[in-house]
């Protein structure tokens, strides 16, 4: 039976030419054993998983003839539920784990499939590859995947460039990376340092406010205005010294409720290492310091959030409560685009970015602006025109009020379009539901043209259809196809839809707009705020979400990271 090659803890990731670096990512370790004869999936611990993730058996199977030359080979995993190319929802893999029913098993493999990410091949034709070098089972790897069609499986990325993955981890708050020895063979069973785990901590600060005598647990509080809420519990992490100073405080001046449950005034905060804190809970919490220099009154629930959210250090932020929206502030603005970075960045990517800043809020003046400020800093990327490639770009931005972001349908260094955009336009809000009807008649005409697409909201009332063409098609070819499909809709529903410009004439009619979609023309890009009242955001839709329930005004920057985390992302299988 497999048992999988452990890692060793450390702080810091080794440098050097024998080692390379990989996503951690947070998920079941998992082993793939592909035979003649059918998949199994084994957990870490001996125990097959085929029953709870369906979809990854059934994706090898339908792909057995690609593999059957390579069989049978076992393959070293971790099963994800994915977030971002690089994140993951652990939470969502455990109830998957657990679950039993076989209905409910595949209405959520069906909602929100996971994926196995592949790092190793351990077994190849039969033969075994575990005493070959990392180095010489990668490449092994790397051939075994090379015309890999199953979606499901994706070879994990390596790195040699150890600043790369480090910012790659930072941007899509993943777990943290590994290094690998490229020398190292594969030992079972065995925790080595030749293969190292490093994390990427989040650091918050909490108050001591209860212990527990008989298992060493603290609890850690924080205020939510004037009230003391949970954050979690520590234990790890704390130097005998340091231990044993809290609980001699704690003895001092807390006061016992029962034989081993002590409560304690707020009064001592510490700050503490994890990879995330909700709903009172702590993930994978470590001791860092005491934090004799903050007052109990300053580990509030408002600074957990910003810290959980890894905002860039080197910006110079200002105004952090300014009101930008009927109900959101500046900060608000920030965490939501530090959240969604990793899935709004590459609809950005190498486009002339046009924003729309609103330096005191919406009900005040706004401005375009397509140039580079004289005072951008050095990072910033763009000469003559505005381009955000990188996270601290687009957090500056934000920094500096910008709410609205539009781009281009095509990168600076190509001519032809990447996506076509239908842009969806009731006369008011009432008429949404006509969109939802346009909107899902255009998805009927693409799946019969075998044609991607993807709905988002426009973030004010109306639906943007996004169709890929990775770059395939030019200008007057997006432009002939789209004025076919709006005539069509025209014509079948006369009364519903036009494609007449002029809004007086329109009527009660909903408008397919085909005409935005031009060279030079700009639509709004997925995730942005919108300068609206209640700071809603263009938000990726499934299809199954376009329906008469559907409400534009949902979506906002205080959840759509959240919905993110829950759901995934709609473009998650097509790069814009």
């Amino acid at each position: 039976m497999w048992k999988p090659m452990l890692t060793t803890y450390r702080d810091e990731p080794p440098i050097g030419d024998q080692w390379r670096y990989e996503v951690k990512y947070d998920g079941f370790r998992c082993g793939l054993e592909w035979k003649t004869s059918g998949v199994t999936l084994w957990s870490r611990n001996g125990k097959k998983l085929n029953d709870q993730f369906p979809e990854i058996i059934q994706a090898c199977e339908e792909n057995q003839a690609t593999f059957k030359d390579n069989l049978p080979f076992m393959l070293d995993c971790e099963l994800v539920i994915p977030v971002t190319e690089l994140r993951t929802n652990f939470s969502e893999l455990q109830t998957r784990g657990r679950m039993k029913s076989k209905t409910a098993i595949s209405k959520k493999a069906a909602e929100r499939p996971a994926s196995l990410y592949v790092f190793d091949v351990l077994k190849q034709n039969g033969k075994s590859l575990k005493k070959k070098s990392y180095q010489e089972r990668r490449k092994q790897l790397e051939n075994l995947f090379a015309k890999n069609p199953i979606k499901e499986l994706k070879l994990v990325d390596q790195y040699k460039d150890l600043s790369s993955i480090k910012g790659d981890v930072f941007l899509h708050q993943a777990e943290g990376l590994l290094a690998k020895n490229v020398n190292s063979t594969y030992q079972e069973n065995t925790r080595t340092k030749q293969w190292l785990k490093i994390k990427n901590w989040r650091q918050i600060q909490g108050i001591v406010t209860g212990w527990n005598q008989e298992n060493d647990y603290y609890d850690l509080s924080v205020y939510n205005e004037e009230e003391l809420v949970p954050l979690g519990k520590v234990k790890n992490g704390f130097p005998d010294e340091d231990r044993e100073t809290l609980n001699q405080f704690i003895r001092e001046n807390g006061q016992k409720l029962n034989r081993s449950t002590w409560q304690i005034p707020a009064g001592v905060c510490i700050e503490v290492n994890c990879l995330n804190a909700r709903n009172g809970e702590i993930r994978e919490p470590m001791f860092h310091r005491f934090r004799f220099d903050l007052n109990p009154e300053e580990c509030t629930l408002d600074r957990i959030q910003k810290q959980l959210a890894q905002l860039p250090e080197d910006i110079d932020y200002s105004n952090l409560d300014k009101i930008l929206f009927k109900n959101a502030l500046k900060i608000d603005l920030l965490i939501h685009l530090r959240k969604v970075a990793p899935v709004m960045l590459p609809h950005l990517y190498n486009k002339k970015l046009t924003v729309i800043r609103f330096p005191d809020g919406i009900y005040e003046e706004s401005f375009y602006q397509k140039h580079v400020p004289d005072y951008a800093p050095e990072y910033f990327q763009g000469n003559e025109h505005l381009v955000c490639n990188d996270l601290r770009s687009l957090i500056w931005l934000g920094n500096h009020a910008a709410l609205e972001y539009h781009v281009p349908f095509n990168r600076l260094d190509e001519e032809n379009p990447r996506e076509m955009v239908f842009d969806i336009d009731p006369p008011n809000q009432s008429k949404f539901p006509v969109a939802v009807k346009a909107a899902q008649l255009i998805k009927e005409l693409c799946d019969y043209k075998e044609l991607v697409s993807i709905a988002k909201t426009s973030g004010r009332k109306g639906l943007q259809i996004h169709i890929p063409t990775d770059g395939t098609w030019a200008y007057d070819e997006t432009r002939e196809f789209m004025e076919t499909v709006a005539k069509v809709l025209v014509q079948k529903y006369p009364d519903l839809f036009t494609i007449e410009r002029m809004k007086k004439n329109r009527g009660e009619r909903v408008y397919i707009d085909f005409l935005q979609h031009a060279e030079g023309k700009t639509i709004i890009a997925p995730y942005s705020p919108r300068g609206q009242g209640n700071a809603t955001v263009a938000t990726p839709l499934f299809w199954e979400e376009v329906n008469e329930d559907l409400d534009p005004n949902d979506y906002t920057v205080f959840n759509v990271a959240e919905r993110l985390r829950k759901k995934g992302c709609p473009f998650r299988y097509y790069q814009p």
